[in-house]
């Protein structure tokens, strides 16, 4: 069976900090959405595994986030935390079309 997708706009691109965090509300889903230094978006579930810390608070560098409760380096591109450390959050696709950032998310 095929999950279905939905492509939901949650900014322009100009009116994304760069590398800093945003939080955005889809439904149930609350996602941090970064733009990053080279200009590539990435969208993560917005709360740490560890002791679910704001994500989109958290100091970015590179593709990474880091965890604003307890330093926890989180992978933009694929979630996976940091080791020693472990965990993982959801990833999500994002596109950018015309300036307008999009981020792809289950659909009903």
């Amino acid at each position: 069976m095929e999950k279905l997708l939905s492509k939901v706009f949650v900014s322009r691109l100009e009116d994304l900090p760069e590398k800093l965090g945003k939080t955005v509300i889809i439904g149930e889903l609350e996602l941090a959405v970064f733009k990053l230094e080279e200009g590539k978006v990435r969208a993560i579930e917005n709360r740490c595994p560890h002791k679910g810390g704001v994500l989109a608070e958290g100091m970015v560098s590179g593709e990474h986030v880091f965890c604003p409760m307890h330093d926890w380096k989180i992978s933009t591109r694929s979630g996976k935390v940091q080791e020693p450390d472990t965990g993982c959050v959801q990833t999500y696709e994002t596109e950018v079309k015309n300036n307008e950032v999009y981020v792809i998310v289950p659909g009903k």
